[in-house]
Order: structure tokens, then C-alpha cells, then sequence
């Protein structure tokens, strides 16, 4: 089951864990029969440990080949284990790919995705003409020529509350159509993520914060990287908005071409869906009371 109620049992305690992973081989968080998943490991390495079986909740479903600097995930135990001891004892279990950063209790109240206020993404693309095979792993090697000014342009048009259907995975199937800021009621998650809040869950409507470009100098070669944070992404959000970006950086597309994007609210008018090897969900942000 998805949603965690709050437990009745006086003996169930509510954890948070924050973890770093590579997710090259992994199909995504959510766990799938018969293929290995990021709540998948956590949860048979919270079985092997403790003897119970939670659902660890996270913070959002990173796709297949996503990647985490400081993903969150809560769940309920019974076992009296201090958190120290439960830190060490799955770093030791877990696959190397997949490391638990800290691990600690938290209040009642405390669920991964439910109570998060904001997320921070970040895409690296590598710039030079030969990504290190070290690199390959973790960045979208294009070093096609980008006009930097243009990138910086494009991505300030996406700061503040917009309708973000045009950026989000669609079902190509799904030929209802919603009303504006509502996903179909034939398919009530169409490019949803699964961070949203309940109250949220039908609605295409995001409030970014912050959208930058930057350059980082590195011993291996130039990494641009683009930072995002915002109260909640959709479905493939980050991806597409940088797809988008790199054919404004290229010429393919003007800068003024992103407002109408906005307002088209279609997938189609959107650019490619950038690979995802290069994402990383970077941090997430809770209320002072649940940290």
C-alpha cells in the first residue's frame, strides 16, 4: 500500500532515513516484481536487519537511471534498534550503490513525500568532446556548441507558479482532456510525481523557486549544470524543461518559445526528454519542526 497511516501501535516508531544511490541499475524507486529497485533493496535490507517488512515511503519516485544526492525516505518499526545500529547495519547489507547517509527518529507526523516543501534537482551535461568513462555513468555527454546566454534566459522564464503540463510525461493513450491546471479524470496521475500531497494530486500547477544554469571547471572537463528547486515537480519535469533548454542553447528553439510551450499545455509542444543519467535529485526540504 502506498500511503502510510499513522500507526495505533504504541511500539511503532517513525524513522527517516536520508540516502545516496546510483541509479544506472536500478529500475527507479518504486518497487517492481522481479527487478531491482531502490524501496526494493531498502525494504528486503530492513527485513534481513530487523525481521519486519515496511514500505519505506520516499520523497518522490526517481525514474530508472535517476540518480540521489539526499533522498528521504520514512517508514515504522517496531524494533528497538538505536539509530546508530540500524545506520551501520544497512550500509553493511545494502548494495554499494545504495548508501544510507544517516538515520535517525523522527515525529509521528513525519512522511517523506507528504510533508516536503520543496525539492532541489540538479542536471549535469558534460561539455567536452570525450566523457571519462568514470563521467559516463553520471552526466549527459553533448558537446554540441550551446549559446550560454540563451540557456540563462530560458530557464528564468520557468521561476514562479505555472500550469507544467507541457513538460510532464503524458500517456499516449489518454485522449481526455482536462481543464486547465487538471490532469483527465480518465487518468487521474498522468505526468503526476509521487510527491504530491493528496490535495495536489490532480494538478499540473508548480512553483519554482530557483533556475540556473552554471559552469563547473573540472580536471576532466567543463560540466554545465542546471539547478532547480521548486514546492514539487511532475513526471519527467526536470528532464523535459532541460530538453527543452539545450534546443533553445542550440538555435532549434528561440527563447520566446518557452512561454508558449507553457501555455500550450501539450507534451508535443515541449522539446525532448533529456537522458536520465544526468539528473540527480540534489536535496529536500522539510518544515523546522519535522527536521
Amino acid at each position: 500500500m502506498e500511503e502510510l497511516a499513522q500507526p495505533a501501535d504504541p511500539l511503532l516508531r517513525t524513522w527517516k532515513l536520508t540516502l545516496a544511490y546510483d541509479g544506472t541499475d536500478f529500475h527507479g524507486w518504486q518497487v517492481q516484481p522481479g527487478r531491482p529497485t531502490i524501496q526494493g533493496e531498502l525494504q528486503a535490507a530492513l527485513g534481513r536487519i530487523t525481521g519486519e517488512l515496511p514500505l519505506p515511503q520516499g520523497s518522490g519516485r526517481t525514474d530508472a537511471g535517476v540518480h540521489a544526492l539526499a533522498q528521504v525516505a520514512s517508514f515504522q518499526l517496531r524494533a528497538p534498534i538505536p539509530p546508530e545500529n540500524l545506520h551501520r547495519a544497512l550500509n553493511r547489507t545494502l548494495p554499494r550503490s545504495i548508501r544510507i547517509l544517516s538515520a535517525e527518529l523522527a515525529p509521528a507526523t513525519f512522511h517523506a513525500r507528504h510533508s516536503a516543501v520543496a525539492k532541489t534537482y540538479e542536471y549535469r551535461i558534460f561539455r567536452s568532446e570525450i566523457c571519462p568513462p568514470f563521467l559516463v555513468r553520471f552526466v549527459y555527454a553533448y558537446s554540441v556548441p550551446l549559446n550560454r546566454n540563451a540557456l540563462d534566459q530560458a530557464a528564468r522564464l520557468f521561476l514562479g507558479a505555472h500550469d507544467f503540463l507541457s513538460f510532464a510525461a503524458t500517456d499516449p493513450d489518454l485522449t481526455a482532456r482536462a481543464s486547465p491546471g487538471q490532469c483527465a479524470k480518465e487518468d487521474p496521475l498522468p505526468g503526476i510525481e509521487s510527491n504530491s500531497t493528496p490535495e495536489r494530486a490532480n494538478s499540473t500547477v508548480r512553483t519554482i523557486f530557483s533556475s540556473q544554469w552554471e559552469l563547473r571547471e573540472d580536471v576532466s572537463g567543463d560540466l554545465l549544470v542546471y539547478t532547480v528547486r521548486g514546492d514539487g515537480f511532475l513526471h519527467h519535469m526536470v528532464r523535459n524543461m532541460v530538453g527543452t533548454m539545450v534546443d533553445v542553447g542550440r538555435g532549434y528553439l528561440p527563447v520566446a518559445a518557452i512561454p508558449q510551450i507553457l501555455a500550450a499545455r501539450s507534451r508535443a509542444a515541449a522539446g525532448p526528454t533529456a537522458p536520465a543519467r544526468g539528473l540527480f535529485l540534489r536535496s529536500v526540504d522539510y518544515p523546522l519542526e519535522l527536521q
